[in-house]
């Protein structure tokens, strides 16, 4: 019989894709997929702790399995992760159900932790050479019994930024690029499997290479495009101070690589870009935007955004609302600043309070929808190629799918399949998505 693994995954897209491949590992020692918790012969639970508010959502859901180890004490439990990576024996101790805690840089030794632990239980922590991975990521993602049409294919590992806010880098260790040659072997397996879209995945995509520089992004993502089969090719995440005017030029150029780029600004103004340890300013910025939009007319921007930094005051976040009502950002992921120990920012003097924080996250969100809205806007009456997705979570008889620019559009269903590629003209478009109706 078949062992059952149930996968719990937290934070970003690097993590759904270590989840991915986590899951392949296991697959090669037996274990299917299954989706509830109680059918599991192993619950793994991949962590996220770039805000407190991630640490205490998964100490929560540890200690809901505790029930379960106590009906089948033979019930493997593992940690992996960047809250694994931060907390070590620590989760052990807090929670004694749990058997292994596996650390970022040491998930490539999961089959070996998982036969010990199936041959004599005890407790394992490994979060030594925070640095690995690289024997990790030559592991295929899991398949599941349904068509895969998107894969997310990682190209590098780690931060070398060190934004004073971000965790990232202690808990991912240094930048480590994959070598060109795995990537595009590992695309090409993916689309012979029937992947149409991949996702080039990385902390800061654009500083692949610099460590092996056998190859840099602008190069690997042309590689990659001319890969047979590959309908769609996407990458995230860009650090705006090395996006390259060679990396425009690729995506201007190439035949499949989407008309997106999500380019994290965090703040508009240079006083807390400077605190924030960003290294460029708002006119650096600025004018990147505008060599994108010069050579990429058609280009979606968007990106991410920060309130309540420490020592931010009314004219810093003035500056901010100017800055976003001249760039236009197609949509913007908003977040208010919460403290993370470990991290420079945490230590800050002048924090700000709670409820002004709030208060402008409220604004911000209010000048931005504004601006989505407009720009989406000028899309009615528009034909698109759609990548379908599936269903609506809301309504079975309605479906998804994502244009070139990455925007999402709602349709009602006839005969299309997951994955397929359909014409919908825009006929309602809002704030956050397109409303429209196929083409034939």
């Amino acid at each position: 019989m078949n062992k059952k693994m149930k996968i719990l995954t937290y934070g970003c897209q690097m993590n759904v894709a270590d989840s991915e491949r986590m899951a392949g590992q296991l697959q090669t020692i037996g274990y299917d997929y299954v989706d509830e918790f109680d059918e599991a012969d192993l619950i793994l639970i991949n962590t996220c702790c770039v805000r407190e508010s991630a640490e205490d959502r998964v100490y929560g859901k540890i200690g809901e399995l505790k029930h379960l180890k106590r009906q089948n004490p033979k019930l493997i439990i593992g940690i992996t992760g960047c809250m694994a990576q931060k907390e070590g024996e620590q989760l052990i101790r807090r929670a004694p159900h749990v058997d292994f805690v596996l650390g970022t840089g040491r998930t490539g030794e999961l089959i070996r932790i998982v036969q010990s632990l199936e041959e004599v239980p005890s407790h394992i922590v490994d979060t030594s050479d925070v640095n690995g991975s690289e024997s990790f990521s030559q592991y295929s993602a899991f398949s599941p019994a349904q068509k895969v049409f998107s894969e997310f294919v990682p190209i590098m590992y780690g931060c070398n930024n060190y934004c004073t806010y971000c965790i990232v880098p202690y808990v991912r260790g240094r930048e480590r690029s994959r070598l060109p040659d795995d990537i595009i072997n590992e695309v090409k397996e993916a689309v012979k499997a029937g992947v149409v879209e991949v996702i080039l995945l990385g902390q800061n995509v654009n500083s692949y290479g610099k460590d092996h520089k056998l190859a840099n992004f602008a190069e690997l993502i042309t590689e990659v495009d001319k890969i047979e089969g590959l309908r769609r090719l996407r990458f995230m995440t860009s650090h705006p101070k090395d996006l390259s005017d060679e990396l425009i030029e690729a995506i201007r150029n190439g035949e499949h690589i989407c008309e997106h780029i999500h380019l994290p600004v965090q703040y508009g103004s240079d006083r807390i870009l400077k605190n924030m340890n960003r290294v460029y300013t708002v006119d650096q910025y600025r004018q990147l935007v505008k060599r994108i939009r010069e050579q990429i007319p058609d280009v979606s921007l968007t990106t991410d955004l920060i309130v309540g930094f420490p020592g931010e005051t009314d004219r810093d976040f003035n500056e901010t609302l100017d800055f976003i009502r001249e760039i236009k950002f197609d949509a913007a992921y908003t977040f208010i600043y919460s403290k993370r120990s470990g991290t420079p920012a945490a230590k800050f003097d002048n924090q700000v309070d709670d409820s002004i924080k709030h208060e402008r996250l409220t604004r911000l969100m209010d000048v931005q929808n504004e601006i989505s809205l407009a720009i989406n806007e000028q899309l009615s009456e528009q034909v698109f190629e759609v990548l379908v997705e599936g269903a609506s979570k809301t309504d079975p008889t309605i479906f998804t799918g994502r244009t070139r620019t990455n925007k999402l559009v709602l349709f009602k269903h006839d005969n299309e399949q997951v994955g397929d590629f359909i014409n919908v003209k825009i006929t309602q478009p809002q704030t956050w998505l397109l409303k429209g109706e196929r083409v034939y």
